[in-house]
Protein backbone atom coordinates (compact mmCIF):
# COMPACT_ATOMS: atom_id res chain seq x y z
CA UNK A 1 0.00 0.00 0.00
CA UNK A 2 1.73 3.55 -0.66
CA UNK A 3 0.49 6.97 1.00
CA UNK A 4 1.14 10.33 0.57
CA UNK A 5 3.76 11.43 3.47
CA UNK A 6 4.64 14.74 3.42
CA UNK A 7 7.90 16.59 4.45
CA UNK A 8 9.88 19.96 4.69
CA UNK A 9 6.87 21.63 7.52
CA UNK A 10 4.28 20.53 4.89
CA UNK A 11 0.87 19.11 6.28
CA UNK A 12 -0.84 17.06 3.99
CA UNK A 13 -5.05 18.08 3.75
CA UNK A 14 -8.10 16.08 2.39
CA UNK A 15 -9.97 17.96 -0.35
CA UNK A 16 -12.21 14.96 -2.16
CA UNK A 17 -15.44 16.04 -0.83
CA UNK A 18 -14.87 19.49 -1.61
CA UNK A 19 -14.03 19.10 -5.46
CA UNK A 20 -16.89 18.42 -7.19
CA UNK A 21 -18.59 20.09 -9.50
CA UNK A 22 -21.50 21.22 -9.06
CA UNK A 23 -25.53 22.05 -11.45
CA UNK A 24 -27.51 24.95 -11.41
CA UNK A 25 -31.22 24.89 -11.59
CA UNK A 26 -30.87 25.85 -15.31
CA UNK A 27 -28.81 22.85 -16.04
CA UNK A 28 -25.17 24.37 -16.32
CA UNK A 29 -22.82 22.84 -15.36
CA UNK A 30 -20.07 24.88 -12.96
CA UNK A 31 -16.28 23.34 -13.36
CA UNK A 32 -13.87 22.88 -10.76
CA UNK A 33 -11.88 25.68 -11.90
CA UNK A 34 -14.49 28.29 -12.04
CA UNK A 35 -15.30 27.48 -8.05
CA UNK A 36 -14.13 28.97 -5.22
CA UNK A 37 -11.33 26.88 -3.83
CA UNK A 38 -12.21 25.53 -0.26
CA UNK A 39 -10.39 27.27 2.63
CA UNK A 40 -10.65 24.85 5.32
CA UNK A 41 -10.30 20.80 5.05
CA UNK A 42 -9.43 17.74 6.97
CA UNK A 43 -5.60 17.20 8.45
CA UNK A 44 -4.61 13.97 6.91
CA UNK A 45 -0.75 13.76 7.86
CA UNK A 46 1.84 16.35 8.85
CA UNK A 47 6.06 16.15 8.42
CA UNK A 48 7.53 16.34 11.88
CA UNK A 49 6.86 19.54 12.90
CA UNK A 50 8.29 20.57 16.71
CA UNK A 51 5.29 21.74 18.74
CA UNK A 52 2.96 21.53 16.45
CA UNK A 53 -0.55 22.67 17.21
CA UNK A 54 -2.35 20.48 15.05
CA UNK A 55 -2.81 16.65 14.89
CA UNK A 56 -4.27 14.05 12.19
CA UNK A 57 -8.00 14.29 11.94
CA UNK A 58 -8.43 18.30 12.69
CA UNK A 59 -9.99 20.30 10.45
CA UNK A 60 -8.10 23.56 9.45
CA UNK A 61 -8.75 26.64 7.81
CA UNK A 62 -5.73 28.12 5.41
CA UNK A 63 -5.36 30.79 3.12
CA UNK A 64 -6.52 31.23 -0.03
CA UNK A 65 -4.35 30.50 -2.74
CA UNK A 66 -1.57 28.21 -0.90
CA UNK A 67 -0.66 25.13 -1.43
CA UNK A 68 -0.55 22.34 -4.03
CA UNK A 69 -3.51 20.30 -5.37
CA UNK A 70 -2.65 16.91 -6.32
CA UNK A 71 -4.39 13.81 -6.76
CA UNK A 72 -3.34 10.14 -5.24
CA UNK A 73 -5.17 6.92 -6.01
CA UNK A 74 -8.61 8.30 -6.47
CA UNK A 75 -8.49 11.31 -3.64
CA UNK A 76 -7.65 15.29 -3.76
CA UNK A 77 -5.08 16.55 -1.85
CA UNK A 78 -3.78 19.10 -0.55
CA UNK A 79 -0.25 19.82 0.38
CA UNK A 80 0.16 22.84 2.23
CA UNK A 81 3.22 24.16 4.41
CA UNK A 82 2.26 24.41 7.72
CA UNK A 83 2.72 28.20 8.07
CA UNK A 84 -0.62 28.86 5.89
CA UNK A 85 -2.47 27.42 8.23
CA UNK A 86 -4.87 30.06 9.95
CA UNK A 87 -6.91 28.31 12.78
CA UNK A 88 -8.04 25.01 13.52
CA UNK A 89 -11.94 24.77 13.60
CA UNK A 90 -12.68 23.51 17.37
CA UNK A 91 -16.12 22.41 18.39
CA UNK A 92 -16.98 24.02 21.51
CA UNK A 93 -20.32 24.06 24.05
CA UNK A 94 -22.42 26.78 24.70
CA UNK A 95 -23.06 27.83 27.68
Amino acid sequence: MKELQPINQNVLLDITDQATGKKTAGGIIIPDSAKEKPKSAKVVALSNIDNAEIAVGDTVFFKEFSGTETEFEGKKYLIIQYEDILAKIVETEKI
